[in-house]
């Protein structure tokens, strides 16, 4: 369990803690814009998924501005978070070993690593919703449905797809940011900053 205690807490210089905030605030606010957007698209899907679910769950963010406005609102709400975690676990990875400057383009690459992956992983749920179409087997979706009174089955099961699909895009692409973006070996920080006085 060490090693998990040192990516939750790491060791990092004092002046490297700005710069670690700062990517995760802005990893957090563009998952926030991402989820206001994907909200609003799926809202246009199946309004049903929202009035008779999601509405419910987040009945506390609702400040009277209508169904759309705050169909956004929880997608800011459910995204927000995700964002800024994995913008921490890829500041965490890639800010204490290398320069700023390197780290924070790796860190931007990281981002879209994540959104690429979390749009494609969206869009394969959407179609393949599409693919199954209205009259296949959704018994497994029977309780749930007879629950919430759902009257467009088809289009609130594809938005379900589509949100689930895009959460396990979201982690895919961290895991995949983490495994392929890899910080600068300090042997190579070393060779170039000498190379650098040198030419000096």
């Amino acid at each position: 369990m060490a090693w998990l205690f040192g990516w939750l807490v790491p060791r990092i210089r004092i002046e490297q803690v700005p710069i670690m905030i700062c990517l995760t605030v802005a990893g957090a606010v563009l998952a926030g814009m991402y989820g206001v957007l994907h909200d609003l698209v799926t809202f246009s899907i199946s309004p049903e998924y929202f009035t008779k679910l999601k509405f419910d769950q987040f009945r506390y963010a609702d400040f009277g501005f209508g169904d759309q406005v705050f169909a956004g609102t929880i997608g800011f709400l459910a995204s927000w978070w995700v964002g800024g975690l994995a913008a921490w676990f890829l500041a965490r990875r890639l800010v204490p070993q290398q320069p700023a400057g390197r780290a924070v383009r790796q860190v931007l690459q990281g981002f879209l690593c994540v959104f690429v992956l979390t749009l494609l992983c969206g869009g394969i749920a959407y179609f393949a919703g599409i693919a199954r179409g209205p009259n296949a087997d959704y018994s497994n979706w029977a309780h749930m449905i007879q629950v919430l009174d759902i009257q467009d089955e088809w289009s609130f099961i594809r938005v379900a797809y589509i949100h689930s699909g895009s959460y396990m895009g979201g982690l895919l692409g961290l895991l995949s940011a983490l495994i392929i973006i890899r910080p600068e070996s300090t042997s190579v920080a070393r060779s170039e900053k000498s190379t650098k006085v040198v030419q000096e």
